[in-house]
């Protein structure tokens, strides 16, 4: 075991985890942003580097720091280490600029993307990007492709995680996609005349952290948060059956794996589950999904909100015009009352 000290916070941890994997068993706002590092995807991290921390301790044998920002999803932790992640201004000058390059090459076409309001890459740009950009040559362009009946690639808007080629390597029974040339001109593409089409290739989906691959069969349906996702299950003989449903009005949307705090699939389902059962009777129901609060998903689904207003109504209608309404502290002020 290990004990490492993140931003303030020690922890004590098996020898051999990394520091992104210490800062997540924290939690909280003290876990750097990850666009290629998947727990659940072998060798990967390491290439977006958005995930770099300042190690300003090496460790209890040598306390030296480390002399430049590192990724956190590759460093693994030493006994005594201490790292420091929001509270370094040398960090969030370094994301900053690895955000801008991120977006050198990715288009800002968020009102028409259908990743919008669930990209990772959109978060960070708001909490890291600039108004404005130092570079001054022409973008990437790319022909949108047809890699299969159910996936759309928009290589345009990816950023080479390679999340989705180690889907297809671990996962799938036979992979027929993969980077093509070198530099900045490697993109994502499939081998000639072949098409992603086994049983888990829909998976792509799911880890691609911006809006480079996507549902054929959502695209330009709705807004994630015009929908309403609900976990269900059902018994499937090719993968555990368990999903996330997504609700607009009485139809199901679409379908996808159930993600966790950081957006990782839970269990991999298979394309059976994905595309060809959009029934509410293909499902047992299991309940609303809790949507953390701070994403744009959770809009018009607090029930602690819609239990506040039916309260506050009550109290009105028992209470004559312009009276006060007591709702104890809190950011809310029904009453307009100037400060």
């Amino acid at each position: 075991m290990a004990k490492v000290t993140i931003d303030g916070i020690e922890i004590e941890v098996p020898d051999g985890t990394t520091i992104l994997q210490a800062a997540r068993m924290i939690g909280g706002d003290i876990v750097p942003p990850a666009m290629c590092y998947y727990s659940k995807l072998k060798t990967s991290g390491g290439y977006c580097r958005t995930c770099l921390v300042k190690v300003s301790k090496g460790s209890e044998k040598d306390p030296r720091p480390m002399p430049k920002p590192v990724a956190s999803c590759r460093t693994t932790v030493m006994d005594g280490m201490e790292v420091l992640n929001i509270t370094s201004p040398e960090v969030l000058e370094a994301r900053a600029g690895v955000v801008e390059m991120l977006l050198l090459n990715h288009p800002l076409d968020c009102p028409v993307c259908d990743q919008a309001g669930e990209c990772h890459l959109q978060d960070l740009a708001y909490e890291h990007g600039k108004a404005e950009t130092r570079y001054e040559f022409p973008r990437r362009e790319f022909e949108k492709i047809d890699i299969g009946d159910k996936v759309q690639l928009h290589m345009t808007r990816c950023i080479m995680c390679f999340r989705c080629v180690k889907v297809a390597d671990q996962i799938t029974d036979g992979r027929v996609h993969g980077v093509i040339n070198r530099g900045d001109a490697a993109e994502i593409s499939t081998y000639i005349e072949k098409a992603i089409d086994n049983d888990f290739s829909g998976n792509v989906i799911d880890v691609c952290p911006v809006g480079a691959l996507t549902d054929k069969t959502f695209r330009f349906k709705s807004r994630v948060w015009y929908t309403k996702p609900v976990d269900a299950h059902r018994d499937c003989p090719t993968c555990s059956g368990n999903v996330r449903l997504w609700y607009k009005g009485e139809d199901v949307a679409r379908v996808t794996a159930r993600k966790d705090t950081y957006g990782e699939a839970e269990e991999w389902i298979c394309n059976s589950c994905r595309f060809d059962h959009k029934k509410t009777s293909d499902w047992v129901i299991e309940g609303p999904t809790k949507v953390d609060r701070h994403s744009v998903i959770s809009a018009n689904h607090y029930e602690n909100l819609r239990m506040l207003k039916a309260s506050i109504d009550r109290q009105r209608e028992s209470l004559p015009h312009g009276d006060k309404v007591n709702l104890g502290t809190g950011a809310l002020d029904p009453n307009n009352e100037e400060k």
